[in-house]
């Protein structure tokens, strides 16, 4: 079963939301069309950046916890993480607008991307040869940077972000290294500020968070655009 750690742990972060997906009355599974394709374009994405990383040494997977099938240098459990976290996280901010009728940060959500893009700038910059702590934290303040220029409204989205950080600490926890002998997923600790949440890099965090963002304004973007037709 060890073989099956990584990919286990993908089941089971989108079993409950695919589950509830099929509530009748606000079905998610009917906001597929809109959801993934916008998945594989931030799917897409990631994945070319993680095989760069991936070569490079920034990062890497142990083997002991894969089942053994891989594209390129990719095993099918990160391929599938790309798929699986989106997922959960699209559906729990679609089921928070339900949940929720009022934007619960919508006068404080501008400060907080403000905030958030300062600080990721500032540490990105100074970070600069720490590839995976400057590209994330930089590459996420330009992103952030974009949709307040453009004033996208990101109150449900931080909801949504706060919401999954139990899991996302579960999770990631259990992919570097929590509770098993070695980490499912290692890093080169050259390459990041080697600042730690538990055993996560802190950088995760941004990273995930720059993946559910681009997820669900892309997502937006698509059911947008066929409700013009």
């Amino acid at each position: 079963m060890t073989s099956y750690t990584y990919l286990l742990i993908d089941l089971a972060c989108i079993s409950i939301p695919f589950i509830a997906s099929f509530y009748s009355k606000h079905a998610f599974y009917k906001e597929w069309k809109y959801f993934f394709p916008a998945n594989l374009i931030v799917a897409v994405f990631f994945l070319i950046w993680d095989y760069f990383f991936t070569e490079a040494g920034i990062w890497g997977f142990n083997p002991t916890y894969l089942t053994g099938i891989y594209l390129t240098n990719l095993p099918i459990e990160e391929i599938l993480f790309f798929i699986c976290i989106p997922y959960a996280c699209t559906f729990t901010y679609f089921a928070f607008t339900y949940l929720i009728p009022r934007h619960p940060f919508d006068k404080i959500q501008q400060y907080i991307n403000y905030f958030l893009i300062s600080i990721l700038l500032i540490v990105g910059i100074f970070s600069f040869g720490r590839w995976y702590t400057s590209l994330t934290f930089i590459l996420t303040a330009l992103y952030l940077a974009y949709l307040a220029y453009t004033k996208v409204n990101l109150s449900y989205q931080y909801m949504a972000y706060i919401a999954i950080l139990p899991f996302f600490f579960m999770s990631n926890g259990l992919l570097t290294g929590s509770y098993l002998e070695s980490p499912i997923v290692w890093y080169n600790d050259m390459e990041n500020l080697g600042f730690r949440l538990w055993t996560i890099p802190v950088e995760d965090s941004m990273y995930g968070l720059l993946l559910i963002f681009m997820n669900i304004h892309l997502y937006l973007y698509f059911k947008h655009k066929k409700s013009l037709h």
